[in-house]
């Protein structure tokens, strides 16, 4: 019998060279363009090779790059490849459940091929015409399944109520203000730049924002839009806007604590003034994560596809060619250079 001959290819990869608690740099990083790799899942394995076309930039990554071991997540292990969600195509596969062609999302490797053994957290997709695939790293991804799960779980909204959203034009948070709207509530958004202020109020659909590097108090800046203070305070960053917010929330407030792009140090807390107005004003503050909520995934894509395709909503991408761009933009993420949600595109599809 002829055997088929086993084709192998250069395999560029970004690996961590050491762990960092500080703000992450390029230089965390290394591009390792001696690795070779069969196109060929090994047989018995249970695995499948894939092609990756889309990687995700997450804030979350960050906590990875530390070596920590009390959290939600491994921390990454120096000189080994960055790992983070994907959209691949399948090439070849030892599993019964994915073919090759096959579309795939979920964790994978920063590197042009991955060979993949856990399938937990992984989901096919089904490319649609009106709903570009890299959207579903973000819009129909973890970010949107985040702002989904955060506004209508933690946050409890009623119509009517005043909502604030920081990093408002980032990957979580352009989608809180556009649900928060659908849902009958007033929205201001903080951003980092008059471009992004001009896209929360011109493009979507924000009821006001304002750009928080151009604010010398941040506690007028939220009396200023919030003249009878803040029902539900989507936080993505922490910081001094939280400690603003804590002294603006109304009576019985409520806070999801989403992210915390503003520490400059995972291992040196900020020290909080205002703390106090949690037991006078019975604010609920709670942080979450959107693995709590899998359950709810399914609804989630039907319902924001639906608004998607109707126009409801948009979503804005901020899209890099070629992996050796993905270190600068991961670091981007931490001085807000992106606008809209970061993606990496290795490959055309």
């Amino acid at each position: 019998m002829e055997q088929t001959e086993i084709i192998v290819v250069d395999n560029k990869q970004i690996v961590l060279k050491n762990y960092n608690d500080q703000l992450p740099k390029e230089t965390d990083f290394q591009l390792r363009n001696c690795n070779r790799i069969k196109l060929q899942a090994p047989q018995g394995s249970g695995s499948f090779l894939v092609k990756n076309l889309y990687l995700s930039c997450d804030p979350y990554m960050r906590g990875r790059m530390r070596d920590f071991h009390g959290s939600y997540l491994p921390p990454f292990t120096p000189g080994s490849v960055i790992e983070g969600f994907g959209v691949s195509r399948v090439v070849d596969s030892d599993n019964p459940n994915f073919k090759p062609g096959d579309l795939i999302c979920g964790l994978t490797g920063w590197e042009e091929y991955s060979l993949i053994h856990t399938t937990q957290q992984l989901r096919k997709i089904q490319h649609q015409d009106d709903i570009p695939l890299s959207y579903h790293l973000g819009l129909l991804g973890m970010p949107g399944f985040t702002a989904y799960a955060g506004f209508y779980e933690v946050c409890s909204p009623q119509k009517g109520e005043t909502v604030l959203v920081s990093a408002a034009s980032g990957a979580v948070g352009q989608l809180v203000g556009q649900l928060a709207k659908l849902h009958g509530c007033y929205v201001v958004g903080s951003a980092g730049s008059s471009q992004k202020v001009d896209l929360l109020k011109n493009k979507l659909g924000f009821d006001g924002a304002f750009n928080y590097k151009e604010e010398p108090n941040l506690d007028a800046a939220l009396k200023r839009y919030f003249p009878n203070g803040i029902d539900i305070f989507f936080d993505n960053v922490g910081g001094d806007m939280l400690d603003a917010a804590l002294t603006n929330m109304r009576i019985h407030g409520r806070i999801a604590m989403c992210g915390m792009v503003s520490q400059t140090s995972l291992s040196n807390s900020q020290l909080f003034h205002n703390m106090h107005n949690m037991i006078t004003k019975r604010i609920t503050m709670k942080g979450f994560l959107q693995s709590d909520y899998l359950q709810l995934f399914p609804r989630f894509v039907e319902d924001v596809s639906s608004y998607y395709k109707q126009g409801k909503i948009i979503y804005i991408e901020d899209m890099n060619q070629g992996l050796e761009t993905a270190p600068a933009a991961f670091v981007g993420l931490f001085s807000g250079k992106n606008v809209g949600k970061q993606v990496i595109c290795v490959a055309p599809q």
